[in-house]
């Protein structure tokens, strides 16, 4: 006698017509999608970092228009005469079928920058663990680290399915998808004299993005509405 199904075929066997559900229900709830507005600023996000100097950024309106976010903060932070990292925080109030956040994974090798390692790095945000996403990337000459992750709706998500997945269940059942894409972008000095010196600027860059996001999250978690 041949063996039955196993639970986990069973389950997985259904995925596709969930994920074919969740799908529609997102595609029916879209205009039906409350904008659920900010709880607080953006500006308010990271506005002051004791021993840094801070220089706003601004997308062109096109940037903007492309991008479609509903507000947004983009900062850099100069330590002396040297930029020691940039931020932002782009927030969409709601999200909609071609209306959704752009992946940094994405976005990164479009603008030229080649990925040279990707991984994630565990950070405590207000005494929890959270996993971000943590890269390393080189366009010519210039190289940096690179932490990201999606807030909102009561989560800090760094995986990109779990983002997708979160989203189509959210609209569907709930209503509403707002969330915003949090980047922190750590520049590693060109002067490198052997590997030595490479991977000590690095963990340099990488002890800062772990503190700098932590705070960032707490932050954005001010700023977003409350789930």
């Amino acid at each position: 006698m041949s063996p039955g199904p196993s639970r986990a075929g069973t389950i997985a066997a259904y995925v596709p017509a969930a994920l074919l559900l969740l799908g529609a229900g997102f595609g029916w709830n879209a205009r039906s999608q409350a904008a659920i507005p900010l709880a607080a600023p953006l500006t308010g996000i990271l506005a002051d970092v004791p021993e840094y100097r801070i220089q706003p950024q601004t997308l062109s309106p096109e940037e903007r228009r492309v991008a479609g976010m509903s507000d947004y903060v983009a900062r850099v932070y100069w330590r002396d005469s040297v930029v020691a990292f940039t931020t932002f925080v782009s927030y969409y109030d709601r999200q909609t079928q071609g209306q959704t956040i752009h992946s940094p994974r994405n976005c990164l090798p479009g603008a030229g920058w080649e990925v040279m390692a990707a991984g994630a790095r565990r950070v405590a945000v207000d005494g929890v663990e959270q996993t971000l996403n943590r890269y390393i990337i080189k366009n010519g000459p210039a190289t940096a680290v690179v932490y990201y992750w999606y807030q909102g709706r009561g989560r800090i998500v760094a995986d990109e399915y779990a983002v997708k997945w979160n989203l189509l269940r959210d609209a569907a059942l709930a209503g509403h998808t707002e969330e915003a894409l949090v980047r922190i972008v750590l520049p590693i000095p060109r002067a490198m004299s052997d590997s030595g010196d490479a991977r000590q600027r690095i963990a340099q860059a990488d002890s800062l993005g772990e503190r700098i996001a932590a705070r960032l999250a707490h932050d954005v978690s001010k700023a977003l509405p409350r789930a």
